[in-house]
């Protein structure tokens, strides 16, 4: 539809505009759109000239546009108190056309059609629609008016001013006793407004009686019977130029007529097809029931037709084609929905989390619930009021959980889920990474968290000098470092409400060698596998080689103890490649070959010696793939010119113990080391692995550690009388 106009006094009747096939025609219905036809256009013009026009082919087309101006009638005009009468701009033709229009009107609702002037005029309803008054468009300029009291099938024209006026609007007075009409306008474009009263009731020589009157039957080509009732009215004789009352009553009376197919349009979801039937669309299912309808509860089926609104028919088909009633049938669940009580898809370890289920349709009274938490524990309901209150849950571990729900019954189920993150604080956060790494090759970096957050955790990298981390949800991330230096990792995870960090550097060479090391078993007896041990071993070891130069030494944690040795060429832009790998080389013999005759060694505790052996010579690419490796290995370095070579070591954790006590000997010669100050025994005091304690006197207090394994006591106490050293 492009157009549509209710026309007045007279229900369920439209005139409508509607493109087909690329033209635009009027339609008119008289049972609210349920059926539409084409208008029939006059058989004669003005002259009483013939006009052949005939339907589908031809017909008459109605401009339907609404006035802006309050005070012009616009292309089509109809009253209440008029009703039946209507008047209208138009064409007759094929299609809705804007040239050669001229002005029509019906005196029986549309069923036939007198065209009444060439040219547009502006229509108004006098005295209740007994009369009607025309003026042309406004475009125009005149000084007559015309004014016809036989619905349109004579005029008479009369003056209303001695100086032609472009008509602007003009105001109908309503009432009986005050008939006047006020014109305004202009005689020209730059003239002032004019405004022109008349008074037209001296063109009535009385008032009416029942004598003028005569009744009028609504119809619809002959069909009696307009949304379901047959109705009659009242309106004066033509060319009687009497006044109406104001009593005046226009509908004599109403009979309901007998319910037929005509009363009835298509109900939703349902279209009419070329036979006339109502079928269902092919999007809609007609066994579908709403999911307000119970169990025990009855709805309204539809037939595929529905009685036209404001319809006042009765009997006949109107039992065929209403809506019958029928009981909610048994249905299988759907709609299943699954939530949480805040709405929230995280929760925190060890608190409960409500879980809501909710169903749209289904008979609920007959329908399990299963609630599977995803960690292995579920529940099942068979009431679904049971759940109302929430299901409580509290997860024993933290990660990411498919929390699924199912309803079924004898008719089927559906199914739900969602995913819930469980999160605690993150306590410890571990870099592991490569000590040394070549240039260009692509290493991998770990941060280890604890506790364990499976999947819930948010990494942040910071690498080498970037101003914007790298965010990653996988604890592992693969870098490649461009040039050489020591350059500087930062790791920081997010988890929950807390975010912890941990920075490693790393020595990136173009080249260099790295030598393994063990150690006779007996310094596994005492190994407590604690940082601060390793980082004393480590410093022994530089001690115990003697060699002038900068050694990286590493010591893993675990038993048995390992550790390694990093070999790295001095940066000196003036020597060649070559030169510093051979270099290098020579270092290397030098190592190795003191290492091959026993000549490292130190001494753990009196009595107790350890040898440090060589394992085996490796080239750096195996360092950075080698799972021994750990940012919890302890360094230590020792720098000292040898050969242009620089030796480079890395320490994670900072500490001096300063009660501990350990000998070294190089090449047969014994040099005892005393880290701390040492005063005198104390049997009291028992430490861990069943080994001697020494106690040292402190100012304000006293110091206890366990010889010879480099460990600290769990406790310390204070011993009376401690004279400090």
């Amino acid at each position: 539809l492009t157009k549509l106009y209710s026309v007045a006094g007279i229900k369920g009747m439209l005139i409508a505009n509607r493109r087909q096939d690329n033209q635009v025609k009027t339609y008119i219905t008289y049972n609210k759109g349920r059926d539409w036809r084409l208008l029939q256009a006059p058989t004669a013009d003005l002259d009483g000239n013939d006009i052949h026009c005939i339907l589908p082919f031809c017909s008459l087309h109605l401009q339907l546009q609404m006035s802006e101006n309050p005070y012009l009638s616009g292309t089509i005009s109809t009253k209440s108190s008029a009703p039946g009468i209507i008047v209208a701009t138009g064409n007759i033709g094929s299609e809705l056309s804007y040239n050669n229009v001229g002005m029509f009107v019906s005196s029986d609702a549309g069923n036939s059609w007198r065209q009444i002037f060439e040219e547009e005029h502006n229509i108004w309803f006098l005295d209740k629609g007994g009369a009607l008054v025309a003026v042309k468009q406004p475009s125009v300029p005149t000084r007559h008016l015309w004014v016809s009291f036989d619905e349109g099938r004579q005029w008479t024209q009369h003056s209303f001013s001695t100086v032609p006026l472009f008509v602007d609007g003009v105001l109908v007075e309503a009432g009986a006793d005050n008939q006047i009409m006020t014109f305004f306008g202009h005689f020209s474009h730059r003239s002032e407004w004019q405004l022109i009263k008349i008074d037209y009731k001296s063109i009535f020589s009385r008032k009416c009686t029942e004598e003028d009157y005569q009744t009028w039957h609504l119809h619809n080509q002959g069909e009696p019977c307009v949304m379901g009732q047959k109705q009659i009215y009242m309106k004066r004789r033509p060319g009687n130029y009497c006044m109406l009352g104001k009593d005046y009553s226009r509908i004599l009376s109403a009979e309901s007529c007998i319910c037929r197919a005509h009363d009835f349009e298509c109900d939703y979801g349902y279209e009419r097809g070329a036979d006339g039937t109502c079928r269902s669309a092919f999007w809609f299912n007609p066994s579908t029931v709403s999911t307000s309808c119970s169990t025990g509860q009855n709805y309204l089926n539809s037939t595929g037709y529905r009685k036209v609104v404001l319809n006042n028919c009765t009997k006949g088909v109107k039992e065929l084609y209403t809506a019958r009633k029928q009981q909610c049938p048994n249905r299988p669940p759907k709609g299943l929905q699954l939530t949480t009580k805040d709405r929230k898809l995280t929760a925190n370890l060890g608190l409960n989390v409500t879980f809501l289920v909710n169903l749209d349709q289904g008979d609920s009274l007959r329908t399990n619930i299963q609630l599977d938490f995803g960690d292995g524990t579920a529940v099942s309901y068979s009431n679904l009021s049971w759940t109302e209150e929430g299901i409580k849950h509290v997860y024993k571990s933290a990660g990411i959980f498919r929390v699924s729900a199912l309803a079924e019954n004898t008719l089927g189920y559906d199914t739900t889920s969602l995913y819930l993150h469980v999160t605690c604080p993150v306590e410890h956060v571990q870099l592991l990474a490569p000590f040394v790494v070549i240039r260009n090759k692509e290493v991998n970096i770990t941060a280890a968290v604890l506790p364990p957050h499976p999947r819930t955790v948010t990494y942040f990298w910071w690498l080498d000098n970037n101003t914007e981390p790298l965010v990653t949800l996988d604890g592992s991330v693969s870098y490649t470092f461009s040039s050489e230096g020591v350059h500087s990792v930062t790791v920081q995870v997010s988890a929950a409400n807390a975010i912890i960090q941990d920075t490693k550097t790393i020595v990136v060479r173009e080249f260099f060698k790295s030598l393994l090391l063990s150690f006779s078993p007996n310094l596994d007896e005492f190994n407590p596998d604690i940082p601060e041990w390793r980082q004393d071993v480590a410093r022994v070891i530089k001690k115990a080689l003697g060699v002038p130069g900068e050694l990286l030494v590493a010591v893993f944690p675990g038993v048995p103890t390992a550790a390694e040795l990093f070999l790295l060429p001095h940066k000196n832009q003036s020597e060649s490649k070559k030169k510093m790998e051979e270099e290098l080389e020579q270092v290397s013999d030098v190592i190795v070959n003191a290492l091959n005759q026993n000549l490292v060694e130190f001494e753990l505790k009196p009595g107790v010696r350890v040898i440090v052996y060589n394992t085996q010579l490796t080239l750096a690419p195996l360092v950075d793939s080698n799972p021994r490796h750990s940012s919890s290995a302890m360094l230590m370095l020792l720098s000292v010119v040898f050969l242009g070579l620089a030796v480079f070591l890395i320490y994670k954790f900072k500490r001096k113990i300063p009660w501990i006590n350990i000998y070294a000997e190089v090449n047969q010669e014994k040099e005892q080391e005393m880290i701390g100050s040492v005063d005198y025994r104390h049997t009291d005091y028992r430490c861990p692995f069943d080994v001697p304690v020494f106690v040292l006197c402190v100012s304000g207090g006293v110091g206890v550690a366990c010889g010879g394994v480099g460990v600290a006591c769990e406790s310390i106490r204070e011993i009376p009388n401690c004279t400090s050293v």
